[in-house]
């Protein structure tokens, strides 16, 4: 009786501890196109998941809702002047956001701006578009995020049919925001997600036993090699960077490399001192559209309004008034930057 309830206890042993190894999170990874750029997913979990299935889910509704290059989507319809869409939770979430920062900014993250930018032909290695003053009072007329608003029967009602509404400049991380709420729905505690560049970092990344490690680009970077500024480490924060690095004029007489945005509330093209800017929030959203307003606002402008923000910290990499590159970095950004 002795030997069998022995080999009873030895066999219930090697059942709990075959069941501790399967429970052991393995690392997962899903990667694919969505939103006009690629995305990359790393996580944890005793089980793999169909993540596949639910994020081309995620996307097709984000699209359905929010893309301009989708010819039936609400933002289109709306942009051709339709007045009775309906727009869904995601469209409301985002446009009641970027009302918050356009406050918060002073009107310099404004999401109908594109009319101007893309009258003034942006893009690198050529002149800018010179506008006649004129043509510059009629578009300013259709700029301006306060000529919007959403009416109780959740339709946006524009001052102006011929405004533009386009929320690149926060609808990614937002979207980003989406894909973590699916993984926290099931119950993933550990991953990172990365969508054109926008980060979700919850957990650690269990493989190293370390937070998550990740990169901001080198400004001085060529489009033959690739380098970076610095390596973070994340946990349970977002982040997202924008810049113009990558966009760089050079002044025919001085030779000096500088780089142009649009000023929503003027309606000119100015130069801009900040070259990129990195952000930390508590959501991809709000850090996504924070980094555009930065990089709007320009260095100083943007230490004022940092001043206001809570739980928000930032990378700056900007050009002070010898055009050499600088580096600011807020007391939490050097606290990832010493950790890493």
């Amino acid at each position: 009786m002795k030997r069998i309830l022995f080999s009873i206890s030895v066999l219930m042993i090697l059942f709990f501890v075959s069941c501790d190894k399967q429970k052991q999170p393995g690392l997962y990874t899903q990667e694919g196109a969505a939103l006009g750029t690629t995305y990359h997913v790393k996580y944890f979990s005793s089980e793999e998941i169909n993540t596949e299935k639910a994020f081309d889910s995620i996307f097709e509704v984000i699209n359905s809702s929010m893309s301009t290059y989708q010819q039936d989507s609400d933002i289109s319809r709306i942009n051709k002047g339709a007045e009775d869409v309906q727009v869904d939770k995601h469209f409301r979430t985002v446009f009641k956001a970027s009302k918050k920062i356009f406050k918060e900014s002073n009107g310099y993250f404004d999401p109908t701006v594109g009319t101007l930018v893309n009258a003034y032909g942006f893009g690198p290695n050529k002149p800018l578009n010179k506008l006649q003053e004129k043509e510059l009072d009629s578009l300013r007329n259709i700029v301006g995020l306060q000529k919007l608003r959403l009416t109780s029967n959740q339709t946006i009602k524009k001052e102006n049919s011929n405004i533009f509404l386009d929320f690149n400049a926060i609808a990614k991380g937002y979207t980003l925001d989406i894909m973590a709420e699916y993984l926290d729905s099931k119950n993933i505690e550990n991953y990172l997600i990365e969508l054109g560049g926008e980060l979700v970092a919850k957990g650690k990344n269990l493989e190293r036993d370390s937070k998550w490690y990740v990169a901001i680009d080198n400004p001085q970077q060529t489009e033959e090699e690739r380098t970076f500024q610095t390596v973070l480490g994340l946990k349970d924060r977002a982040m997202a960077t924008s810049g113009n690095y990558r966009k760089y004029r050079q002044d025919s007489v001085s030779g000096k490399r500088f780089v142009h945005t649009v000023n929503p509330l003027t309606g000119q093209a100015e130069r801009s001192d900040l070259l990129s800017t990195s952000v930390l929030a508590e959501n991809c959203m709000l850090a996504d559209a924070y980094a555009t307003a930065f990089m709007a606002l320009g260095y100083e402008k943007s230490l004022q309004m940092l001043e206001k923000l809570e739980n928000v910290d930032v990378y700056f990499i900007y050009l002070d008034a010898q055009e050499s590159i600088r580096v600011y970095a807020s007391k939490g950004f050097e606290e990832a930057l010493d950790e890493s």
